[in-house]
Parts: structure tokens; C-alpha cells; sequence
């Protein structure tokens, strides 16, 4: 694919912080090449900014690998910009052609207070987990790959929901801020396999009280989390999760 430079213009939301409102400030960058990432876009903005004497743009980034989830912003209007299964640190330039306007924005939800800019405090996400995302067994010396058997299907259907970041899109992309796909992918992975048997019940009920108690809004499956997952998570956990909470309930019922 041949290379070429564009000039672009920036919309990007500014707010020092979440008591403060924010607004959108408009930046013009020029001879930005197509290989360039998304946020060595930025960065190059950043730069000029900072030789300006103007507070760069803050934003959250780590790996820059597709990996970790923390590049996470809406790009003119899509979590994670307009590629499927990507993120933002994976978007290239070459998405865009000269003359074009791209609206930048952190995520939107209340359960994702702004920090500054374009980063959130996603640690609602953390807080979950810590309420029974994790298995607790002295594990000693590696066992043997064999030593446990998993069905082919079970162990590929735990895989691919395991495969889950927490970037948070899902929450982002919901009109109610659930955050269903998230949790129903890190119940499914574990419930699904027989390490995650013994604390299998009450896992699912400390998880699902602490994502109400931090806010967010319920799950009326419109499909928007599976359409934007940069991993392709499948709505299919949710009903896999419905069913977890509903035995678990049934159980401590009695």
C-alpha cells in the first residue's frame, strides 16, 4: 500500500478533571503519514502543543500491542475507532484521507469518571474482579497439560471469553452503560472449567451485587458491546452468565 501524508483536523475533548466541565478544542495537524499510528498521531499533536507551552493531550496508553486496553477513547463516535476487532493503538492513519475531521472523545459513562482529557478511571472494572474474578487454590508445582481433562468445546469456549482485556468499549458503546459483556466473559471463562468449580456460586453473585453497587446500567441485549469488542466477545456469555446467577440464586434460595 503506498504511503501518502494528510492534514487533518482534530476535535478532541479537553476537562482538567471530573469536577470541571469540558469542551471540545479543535487542532489542526499537518503532514501526517498513513503508517502512522492513531496515538503517534497524537503524540506528534502532543509535541507541538508542548512547544507551544500548551498542556499536551492526556490519554491512556500502555503496550501499544492490541493487548492491554488502556488506548481507550471514541473515535468520531465508535469505541475504539472505525476498524473491527481493533484498538485504538492498532488504528492506523490510513483509515482516514486528507481534508478529513475526527472527533476524539473519552469514554462516556458514570461508572467511568473523566480523569483528565481523554482518560477515565476504569478501576470499577478492578473492582469487580476483586469481588470473585479469581481462583483461589494453592496451585503448588505445574501439573501435567493432561492431568485435568477439558472438552475441546468447553475449554475453546473458555479461551475465547478469557481473551477479554477490560478496555471497557462495552460499557462505552451501551446506551445504558452495562457492563454485562464484560463481567459475563470473566464468569464464563472460569465457569466453564473445573478450576473455577468450588467457588463457582458465590463468584457469580459477589460479582454481579458489586457491578450494581458501582453503577452500571443493565443489559437489554441490543448487541451494540459484541459489535465493538476489539476481541470479538460474544453476547453468547451473557446468557451463559443469566443462567450462572439463576442456579447460584436458586441454591442459596433453599
Amino acid at each position: 500500500m503506498e504511503q501518502y501524508n494528510m492534514n487533518l483536523t482534530l476535535k478532541v475533548w479537553r476537562q482538567k478533571n471530573k469536577d470541571t466541565k469540558g469542551s471540545f478544542a479543535t487542532y489542526n495537524v499537518k503532514d501526517i503519514s498513513s503508517e502512522m499510528s492513531f496515538l503517534e498521531m497524537i503524540d506528534v499533536l502532543n509535541e507541538d502543543l508542548i512547544k507551544e507551552g500548551k498542556d499536551p493531550i492526556a490519554f491512556d496508553h500502555d503496550c501499544r500491542e492490541g493487548i492491554c486496553g488502556m488506548c481507550s477513547m471514541y473515535v468520531n463516535g465508535r469505541p475504539h475507532g472505525p476498524w473491527q476487532r481493533n484498538t485504538v493503538c492498532q488504528l492506523h492513519m490510513r483509515a482516514y484521507k486528507d481534508g478529513d475531521t475526527i472527533v476524539i472523545e473519552p469514554w462516556r459513562a458514570n461508572s467511568f469518571p473523566v480523569v483528565k482529557d481523554l482518560m477515565v478511571d476504569r478501576s470499577a472494572l478492578d473492582r469487580i474482579i476483586q469481588a470473585g474474578g479469581y481462583v483461589s487454590v494453592n496451585t503448588g508445582s505445574p501439573q501435567d497439560a493432561n492431568a485435568i481433562p477439558v472438552e475441546r468445546e468447553r475449554a475453546e469456549a473458555a479461551f475465547a471469553a478469557a481473551a477479554c482485556i477490560g478496555c471497557g468499549a462495552c460499557v462505552a458503546a451501551c446506551k445504558n452503560s452495562s457492563a454485562m459483556l464484560f463481567l459475563s466473559a470473566k464468569v464464563a471463562h472460569l465457569a466453564l472449567l473445573p478450576q473455577g468449580e468450588p467457588e463457582r456460586k458465590p463468584r457469580v453473585m459477589n460479582m454481579v451485587a458489586q457491578m450494581d453497587k458501582e453503577g452500571f446500567g443493565s443489559c437489554t441485549n441490543t448487541g451494540a458491546c459484541e459489535a465493538v469488542c476489539p476481541k470479538g466477545i460474544s453476547i453468547d456469555n451473557i446468557a451463559r452468565l443469566n443462567g450462572e446467577y439463576m442456579l447460584s440464586a436458586a441454591v442459596a434460595s433453599k
